[in-house]
């Protein structure tokens, strides 16, 4: 069976290209879809991508990901500052999970560099655009090795 990775993206990342562009780029949530598939293509890999603007709606896609997906890379936007919904969740799956973000949280406003959720993550990923998502799903890729 071939090996899946679920990409699962947070609030306001549907705005990407038009939100704030002096922090985020001009690349859309397409664009970065479109990179992603070609990464998993490259690497033999599925993927699902999703994008949702809610809470629930990011912890269902998450526990619905066992079973189905080998790790999930998640930029959970905001929620990253705040959920400790989104960290049990992560908690809870039995996946690898890998944090990401478009912009260097640590050297932004002081509320976003905390992150509850890298304390149950394998690994973090920030300030490196719209690249940090290839750049996650090939650690995601090498962190499973041989064994999905």
């Amino acid at each position: 069976m071939k090996r899946s990775f679920l990409i699962l993206n947070g609030p306001n990342l549907n705005l990407l290209g038009t939100r704030q562009p002096e922090v985020y780029g001009t690349t859309t949530l397409k664009d970065v879809e479109d990179l992603c598939t070609a990464k998993a293509n490259a690497l033999g890999v599925d993927m699902v991508f999703e994008q949702s603007n809610h809470e629930g709606v990011m912890i269902d896609l998450m526990h619905d990901a066992r079973g189905k997906h080998a790790g999930i890379i998640l930029n959970a936007g905001a929620y990253t500052h705040s959920s400790v919904a989104l960290m049990d969740a992560i908690s809870s799956i039995m996946l690898p999970v890998i944090e990401l973000h478009l912009s260097n949280i640590h050297a932004r406003e002081a509320f976003r560099q905390t992150s509850y959720i890298s304390k149950v993550c394998i690994g973090q990923i920030c300030g490196f655009g719209a690249a940090g998502y290839p750049l996650a799903m090939q650690a995601l890729n090498e962190y499973l090795g041989d064994s999905a």
